[in-house]
């Protein structure tokens, strides 16, 4: 893929139903999906799950989602910096309305799947939450679908909050290839928020062999990176400006786990993963 495929800006995805719209056949690949539905006061949202499971996850504001098995009512949260939030796991072959008396913005990320798991609330207060890394390189992942901390067939989601002048992301790594016991081969979006106004950070991904996925981008709010294939990390964060992200991972692996190679040039590298 080119910087362009790689790199989607805020409104490149969007359509009259989605403010983030990206799918498999967008994507250019087979098993990961994001989208992002933004409601209006009183505003309602339906769509069917097809053959992909889903994880509604409030980025700013409150809902309650309805699927044909239960009805769920989600608090959220006034934004993305302010905490974790719970959310609601949706099975494959299902029909979903969102609504929110109050509106607000809430992030779809979903995975092909073969197994329909029950529809489930996610509460707040049991999502993991990791202070990882120190110094320049420490963030903090709230590991609210991550391979062991919440069910799923495929998908796995985590959000990360790197403060302002930090590092995350880092030592580069990456999940192209099937390795058993030591890498899984995952499709990785991430999705962007910047805290404050003219926030920016930058993210990198490059390739892992010859012709391989290559970017440095600037982000901002509302812009998506995909890591179909490559080394990726660090992303940056400006100083003065908190940078979230939200990851969405699946991959074709008959287990649902997140397995990583760091890059050789960085195993020694300080404050990161380990």
């Amino acid at each position: 893929m080119t910087s362009t495929d790689l790199h989607l800006p805020r409104g490149t995805t969007a359509n009259a139903r989605y403010a983030v719209d990206i799918g498999p056949e967008r994507a250019g690949w087979t098993h990961s999906s994001l989208r992002v539905v933004e409601l209006t006061p009183g505003g309602t949202q339906t769509f069917t799950t097809g053959d992909s499971e889903w994880i509604v996850l409030p980025l700013e504001g409150g809902c309650t989602v309805r699927t044909e098995q239960r009805e769920f009512q989600l608090l959220g949260r006034e934004s993305v910096f302010t905490g974790v939030s719970d959310f609601v796991y949706a099975p494959r072959d299902t029909r979903v309305q969102i609504a929110s008396g109050a509106g607000g913005r809430f992030a779809l990320a979903g995975a092909k799947c073969e197994r329909r798991l029950p529809a489930r609330y996610g509460p707040a207060p049991e999502v993991p939450v990791e202070e990882r890394g120190s110094g320049r390189c420490a963030r903090r992942v709230r590991n609210f679908a991550s391979a062991d901390s919440f069910d799923c067939d495929r998908l796995i989601a985590v959000e990360v909050i790197t403060p302002g002048g930090n590092w995350s992301s880092y030592p580069p790594h990456k999940h192209d290839e099937h390795r058993p016991g030591e890498e899984s081969e995952l499709e990785e979006i991430y999705y962007f928020e910047i805290d404050g106004p003219n926030g920016l950070g930058y993210q990198r991904v490059f390739p892992s062999r010859p012709g391989g996925s290559d970017l440095l981008a600037e982000v901002r709010s509302g812009d998506a990176v995909l890591v179909p294939d490559g080394w990726h990390g660090p992303s940056i964060a400006q100083p003065g400006h908190d940078l979230y992200y939200l990851n969405v991972m699946a991959g074709p692996g008959a287990t649902r786990e997140w397995k990583i190679c760091f890059h050789p040039d960085h195993t020694e590298t300080t404050g990161g993963y380990r």
